[in-house]
């Protein structure tokens, strides 16, 4: 069995080898913690079973098709994440002592927010910062940060878990409706929201796993309505193709479809019904010191998007 003893005196193959552990747990996938690991998953199998052989005690249940921490893996993981946090935090200390922050941010993003608020300034804060890594999840699916190891992530306001800090780095989004010419020709004129109840619209799950509704606002009206539709999606990408290849009216904020309003690839349904949404935020644990590389992104992010 592995002796108990100081962390301190631990060896770098067991140390590593708990850490393996606690990925594996985390991702519940020998394959998805073998990429963020950067080895084979037949290393990293290995190396769970030799650290298993050690301590004497099975702490994953591995089938064909899932990974499992067995009741005593858990309670090690547990404990595990708790140290090797300590660690991180430790070592993020040493950046007060350097002239710009060094390291590695793990994010886990909405494709909207890597669309619309990393694409067009992280290349600027990569330039500014050499030393400091960014590993980005783009993940349309609510994730629970904390469980999952990410710094921090991104989401839309009202999305936003209780107990984090959440900072906005995008101005309000304007949220439209939109459709190919060539599925509108056929179409009798859409001018009012219930007139989609008609057409076939393109149905948007959340992250939360229900379909959204979609809302138009007009002066003090405001609507929220229930389409229907032959197809629904989960990522804003493929519903904007699919408005393309017209198979129906998609519902997207409207930065996401400049280029193809402004082409005439995609035509705007309803100009003068349009939602306005709070924008989107980062956030991270209120328990936790963010890493100085994630503060500079976030001052880097909101002094490029927010006018």
């Amino acid at each position: 069995m592995l002796p108990v003893r100081p962390i301190s005196r631990l060896s770098r193959q067991e140390l590593a080898d708990l850490n393996a552990f606690c990925m594996v747990e985390r991702m519940r996938s020998f394959t998805k913690a073998g990429v963020e690991l950067g080895i084979t998953t037949s290393a990293l199998s290995h190396a769970i079973r030799n650290l298993e052989s050690r301590l004497g005690i099975r702490l994953l249940n591995r089938t064909s098709r899932t990974v499992a921490p067995t009741d005593a893996g858990e309670a090690l993981a547990k404990q595990l994440n708790k140290g090797f946090s300590e660690i991180s935090a430790g070592l993020e200390t040493l950046n007060q002592y350097r002239d710009k922050p060094a390291g590695r941010i793990r994010l886990n993003v909405l494709s909207d927010g890597a669309r619309l608020v990393l694409a067009p300034h992280l290349a600027r804060f990569l330039s500014a910062y050499p030393n400091v890594e960014v590993d980005i999840m783009v993940d349309d699916q609510i994730a629970d940060i904390v469980e999952a190891g990410f710094d921090a992530g991104f989401r839309y306001g009202g999305t936003i878990p209780e107990d984090f800090v959440a900072m906005k780095v995008c101005d309000n989004l304007r949220w439209i409706a939109v459709a190919s010419p060539d599925y509108l020709k056929d179409k009798p004129p859409i001018e009012h929201p219930d007139d989609l109840l008609e057409l076939n619209c393109i149905q948007i799950r959340t992250g939360q796993g229900v379909i959204m509704k979609w809302d138009f606002d007009r002066g003090d009206e405001r609507l929220s309505i229930d389409v229907r539709g032959q197809v629904c999606v989960g990522e804003t990408a493929l519903g904007i193709e699919l408005a393309l290849a017209d198979v129906g009216i998609f519902y997207c904020p409207e930065q996401r479809v400049e280029g193809y309003l402004s082409s005439g690839k995609l035509h705007c349904v309803l100009p003068n019904w349009v939602s306005l949404d709070d924008g989107m935020y980062i956030y991270y644990p209120s328990f936790r010191t963010p890493p100085r590389g994630l503060r500079e992104l976030i001052s880097v992010l909101r002094e490029g998007m927010l006018s």
